[in-house]
C-alpha cells in the first residue's frame, strides 16, 4: 500500500486535540503526584502508628501492582461502591496516586537527609513541629529531589497513554481512532510519537529552568 503522509493534514486537528488532553492529564496528575508525595512522605515519617501502617499497605499496593490494573480498579471497580468517576478524572487520580507513592519515597529520603539541627533550631525559635516541617525541613528536602521527581514526571507523560484504555481521548487514543478511519497506522503512530517527543522536550526545558532557579537561590 505504501506510505502516504498527505492524509495527515486532514486529521491534524484530531491529533492536536489529543495532545491537549495529554498535556492536561499530565499537568494535573503531576501536581497531584507532587503534593500527594509530600503528604505521603510526612505521613510515613511522622504520623501515628495507627495511620502509618495502613498507609504503608496502600503504598505497597500501588508500588507492587501494574498501573493499568490500578486504572481499571479506580474507573470500573469504584462504581460498585457508589463512586462513579469520569474517565478523565479517574485517569488523573490513577496516574497521580501511582507516582505520588514513588515521589514519596524520594521525599522521605530527602527529609531524613536534612540536618536535624534545622528542626531543633526552628523549634528553638518558637515554631511548632508542623510549622518547622512546613517552613524549614520540607522546602529544603523538596529542592534536593527536584531532578529525580522531574524524571518521574517524564515517565508519567509516557504512561499517560494508558488512560486510553478507559476511554480518555488523549494522544494515543486519538491516533488510534484516526487510524480506524484511514487505515494508515505507520503515519499516525509516527506522528503521535513525534508529538510525545515534542511534549517531552518541553518538559525537559521546564525542568532545566526550575533546576537553574533552585541552584541560583541556594
Amino acid at each position: 500500500m505504501g506510505l502516504d503522509f498527505t492524509v495527515i493534514p486532514k486529521y491534524l486537528d484530531v491529533i492536536l486535540l489529543g495532545c491537549a488532553w495529554t498535556i492536561g492529564i499530565t499537568i494535573a496528575a503531576a501536581l497531584l503526584s507532587f503534593f500527594g508525595g509530600v503528604i505521603f512522605a510526612v505521613i510515613a515519617l511522622y504520623a501515628p502508628w495507627i495511620i502509618r501502617q495502613p498507609f504503608r499497605l496502600i503504598a505497597w499496593i500501588f508500588m507492587g501492582t501494574p498501573l493499568l490494573l490500578q486504572l481499571f480498579l479506580i474507573y470500573f471497580g469504584l462504581v460498585q461502591i457508589g463512586i462513579d468517576l469520569p474517565a478523565f478524572v479517574a485517569g488523573i487520580v490513577g496516574l497521580g496516586l501511582h507516582f505520588a507513592v514513588y515521589n514519596s519515597e524520594l521525599i522521605q529520603t530527602a527529609i531524613l537527609a536534612v540536618d536535624k539541627g534545622q528542626m531543633e533550631a526552628a523549634r528553638t525559635l518558637g515554631l511548632s513541629r508542623t510549622e518547622a516541617l512546613r517552613k524549614v525541613v520540607i522546602p529544603q528536602a523538596v529542592r534536593d529531589v527536584i531532578p529525580p521527581i522531574s524524571n518521574n514526571m517524564i515517565a508519567l507523560l509516557k504512561d499517560s497513554a494508558l488512560v486510553s484504555v478507559i476511554g480518555v481521548s488523549e494522544l494515543t487514543l486519538s491516533a488510534q481512532r484516526v487510524i480506524g478511519r484511514t487505515y494508515r497506522p505507520f503515519e499516525f503512530y509516527l506522528l503521535a510519537a513525534a508529538c510525545y517527543y515534542v511534549i517531552n522536550l518541553g518538559m525537559e526545558w521546564v525542568q532545566r529552568r526550575i533546576e537553574r532557579r533552585i541552584s541560583i537561590s541556594r
